[in-house]
């Protein structure tokens, strides 16, 4: 295949003729209105190649024997190989073409109607969603409208941040910007995403600077029906929404009921948990605080998991350890605090792990079992020191 050679398209109708090459792989095809479209070349035939060919090989010949009277005529000895030989080098010299010819060619974008509403979203996509304790996370930014977006995804490190992608995303599209394991979840909970939106070789509505920090929940990975059905993925997918229609959006603020919570959990003062009735799914709190300003935090199975469906006995205690790590976390610095954590009795394993916690990395923290009266046996209180 050369330039000047009329092919067809193999997948959809029409063709051109070879107007130049773009590296190895692609061939630039100009059509009948003077447009170059860029084609990999397994996707084109020439339809006049034997023709060509048989044309070279007669212009070859000619181009041999015109050289051969010319030696003759010079007294040179050269054989009529050699001269071949030389003629088919000089031809393919001049066929050659640069690899980095630049392409010219650039499809229009194709902007969709009611696009003009910027809307960005931060996407975790499972690679199984039935083992979500174990599986990877594709992470993803959607740009559904009609802009295009320069962009940077950062992390929090301590009091600074750490850039872990940045470019340009084109309109209506999504884009990859990690794959993460489980256990690394944590390492993206504070999360920024900043991004400049404008329009290509058109007019357009100057868009405000995005710039959102993002709490990414762990304990959401895993809860499979937080996973939802979405338009941009064919499998459930966990959305965070940037920017909704020009709208910022607003994370959620879990709703704290301390009554409901402590009557739900011990049953009008019992500490029995089967002659209480439990609280739908929806209007179930973790935790509260009570009159007294004492948080109380369930740490059972069935009252932090919608479902263990598919979870192994260590997966449920490492999610249990979490609330539990993550709860001391936010109330750090509220000295003289008591959370009560009702672990239950059971065979004492909850509860081993969470005074293993607190030996290694809460120290200072005070802790002994809570009141029986009011919690049983299977209650550990702890006191925020510093």
């Amino acid at each position: 295949m050369k330039k000047g050679d009329q092919v067809r398209f193999l997948s959809e109708t029409g063709g051109g003729i070879v107007a130049g090459f773009q590296g190895k792989n692609i061939v630039l095809v100009e059509d009948a209105d003077g447009f170059q479209i860029p084609v990999s070349i397994t996707e084109v035939v020439v339809v006049n190649d034997e023709q060509d060919r048989r044309q070279g090989r007669t212009n070859t010949i000619q181009t041999a024997l015109r050289a051969i009277d010319t030696e003759q005529n010079e007294g040179g000895s050269q054989s009529i190989k050699a001269l071949l030989t030389r003629n088919e080098d000089d031809d393919h010299a001049n066929e050659q073409e640069p690899t980095d010819r630049e392409i010219t060619f650039r499809k229009p974008v194709e902007e969709r109607l009611g696009g003009n509403k910027l809307s960005l979203f931060l996407a975790f996509l499972p690679e199984n969603i039935k083992n979500l304790s174990n599986t990877r996370f594709g992470v993803y930014l959607i740009n559904d409208s009609n802009y295009h977006l320069f962009y940077t995804y950062a992390t929090a490190e301590g009091q600074s941040w750490l850039l872990r992608s940045s470019g340009e995303l084109e309109p209506n599209s999504k884009l990859l910007l990690e794959r993460i394991a489980h256990e690394d979840v944590n390492n993206i909970e504070h999360t920024a995403l900043q991004a400049i939106a404008y329009k290509q070789e058109k007019d357009y509505a100057l868009k405000p600077v995005v710039d959102a920090q993002l709490h990414i929940e762990p304990l959401k990975f895993y809860k499979q029906h937080l996973f939802c059905e979405n338009p941009f993925f064919e499998t459930d997918a966990l959305l965070y929404p940037i920017v909704e229609n020009d709208e910022t959006a607003t994370p959620e603020q879990p709703h704290l009921n301390a009554d409901a919570l402590k009557e739900s959990m011990l049953g009008g003062g019992s500490a029995d948990k089967s002659n209480h009735k439990k609280p739908s799914k929806e209007n179930r709190p973790l935790r509260s605080r009570s009159e007294s300003d004492m948080l109380v935090v369930d740490l059972h199975a069935d009252e932090i998991l919608e479902t263990t469906q598919g979870m192994e006995p260590f997966n449920i205690l490492q999610y249990q350890l979490e609330v539990f790590r993550r709860t001391l976390q936010e109330h750090a610095k509220n000295y003289g605090q008591k959370i009560i954590f009702i672990h239950g009795k059971g065979e004492g394993v909850l509860r081993k792990a969470l005074i293993t916690e607190l030996r290694r990395n809460y120290k200072g923290y005070l802790y002994q079992d809570a009141s029986f009266r009011e919690y049983g046996y299977g209650a550990t209180q702890v006191m925020i020191k510093k």
